[in-house]
């Protein structure tokens, strides 16, 4: 058996990271909060004295436990990331939302920003469809989209 579990985004802050989750897309607290070191963890991140404290987040639309967004901090970060829609690795994380414009308002009242500008496209099928790239508060990019 295979199964999606989790996403997991390394953040500088991982409390702002978490209540920007909740408070804008709905993620959702499932009571799987880490504070996670020990020898276990030296080996499994190859890093020595690691310390990851963060939580998981129930993603909406789905069940009580997953999948989630895992949000740590370690207590050694390292470098700094650019984000860029065209760079290679995993680019964003794609939200379906009832409606984009007002989604787009709170990521940009809670510190997000935008990547490019909101458009909307005609789908050979007769679907229509609203997406806009934006960012959270550290710089990760969402891809907010609706269907009609």
């Amino acid at each position: 058996m295979t199964r999606y579990v989790h996403t997991n985004i390394i953040a500088k802050d991982y409390e702002n990271m978490i209540r920007f989750y909740k408070e804008v897309l709905g993620c959702q607290s499932i009571g799987e909060q880490r504070n996670l070191q020990g020898d276990w963890l030296d080996k499994l991140t190859g890093i020595p004295n690691a310390h990851i404290v963060g939580e998981h987040l129930v993603m909406p639309g789905y069940d009580k436990d997953h999948p989630t967004l895992e949000i740590f901090s370690y207590n050694q970060m390292n470098g700094e990331m650019e984000h860029r829609i065209n760079a290679y690795g995993i680019a964003h994380l794609a939200f379906e939302v009832d409606d984009v414009e007002e989604t787009l308002k709170k990521v940009l009242a809670n510190g997000g920003s935008t990547v490019g500008e909101l458009v909307h496209a005609d789908y050979e099928d007769g679907r229509k469809a609203t997406f806009v790239y934006a960012t959270d508060i550290e710089g990760n990019i969402l891809e907010l989209q609706s269907w009609t």
